[in-house]
């Protein structure tokens, strides 16, 4: 099957995948456009208007690129879990003078509908939705403007639904993938189910293209998801010590921590399943945490903001896939070609 990509002009197969929360950069979507390729904006917890000041500043680049957005999938969290919640973490919190106990709980959609007015005014090349499938007109408006829908997807029956929605392409993620899971069922974790199987398995199942993620860090792995049946791969945790990207300083260094050696899946930060190298949070509160998607995330975050600004790397959600061994400080677009070799 040929790749929707084609027609955009992207020759690497290999894509830099979006990375909410600061590392996906303007610089990092360049690099991978420079390398033949296509990077992606995250549009995750910002400002419809610091999005739209990114999109401005790739745009300008003249560069083919996409846009990344949490599609509205709430997971309520339960008051009464979310209150004992603070108050276990509440020493946590003391360490940086803020008080977890006087945090509200916050249920937003991350300013969806201004996003996508947003996108539907100025049309990017691509669009990708992580958390949740968009009504069908929204991304038949989408289409009808000119913009390549992809939507993330953790198992055959999402990719079912996905295909009914009228994706153009689907991002097959496996439970390998750093960061927040994209699963349509975040009360569940995922299955731990290899990426080749998983493709094989949605191939069966729907004609889409697919772009397959999750723990590919090395040729080989990329072109064994390319032989499994994707048209593209998305890589995120092996960009992570790009020169390009903004990941902060303490998770670099951990990445390069020789002493750190696995990663857990955990809601501790945010209430949803997301896969991290383990540190003092995850270990402490990884089994405490309820469900909770965003209420979690809008508590913890002033603690990890506050732990990266010190540099403390035990307080911050080490977002990592399992090929973080992988991640090296050099340019995006080596890192990029060198995964493409193998193709």
């Amino acid at each position: 099957m040929a790749s929707p990509l084609d027609a955009l002009g992207v020759d690497n197969p290999v894509l830099a995948a979006p990375m909410a929360g600061g590392p996906s950069t303007p610089a990092l979507v360049a690099a991978a456009a420079g390398a033949s390729g296509l990077g992606f904006l995250a549009g995750g917890y910002k400002t419809p208007d610091a999005l739209a000041e990114q999109i401005t500043e790739v745009r300008d680049q003249g560069v083919t690129f996409g846009v990344n957005l949490f599609a509205p999938n709430p997971l309520p969290v339960d008051p009464g879990a979310f209150r004992r919640y603070a108050a276990t973490i509440a020493p946590e919190a003391r360490a940086y003078g803020l008080d977890a106990r006087a945090a509200g709980i916050v249920e937003d959609d991350d300013h969806w509908t201004d996003k996508i007015d947003l996108l539907l005014a100025e049309p990017v090349p691509v669009v990708s939705f992580t958390f949740g499938i968009p009504d069908a007109a929204v991304i038949a408006a989408l289409r009808a403007a000119g913009t390549l829908v992809v939507l993330t997807v953790t198992s055959p029956a999402e990719a079912r639904l996905a295909a009914g929605a009228g994706a153009d392409a689907l991002a097959v993620q496996a439970s390998a993938a750093g960061g927040h899971s994209g699963t349509l069922t975040p009360q569940h974790v995922p299955a731990p189910v290899p990426l080749t199987d998983l493709l094989r398995r949605i191939r069966e199942t729907v004609s889409l293209p697919l772009f397959a993620a999750g723990g590919l860090a090395t040729p080989a792995g990329v072109a064994g998801a390319l032989r499994a049946g994707a048209e593209a791969v998305m890589v995120g945790t092996v960009l992570l010590r790009a020169d390009e990207a903004g990941t902060s300083r303490p998770h670099r260094a951990a990445l390069a921590d020789p002493t750190r050696h696995r990663t857990v899946v955990t809601r501790a930060f945010t209430g949803r399943p997301a896969r991290a190298l383990s540190n003092r949070f995850t270990d402490h509160y990884g089994g405490l945490a309820p469900s909770g998607y965003p209420a979690l995330h809008h508590l913890t975050r002033p603690i990890r903001q506050a732990a990266a600004s010190a540099g403390d790397a035990e307080r911050i959600n080490l977002w990592a896939g399992t090929g973080y061994r992988h991640a090296i400080a050099e340019p995006a677009a080596r890192i990029l070609r060198r995964l493409a070799s193998h193709v």
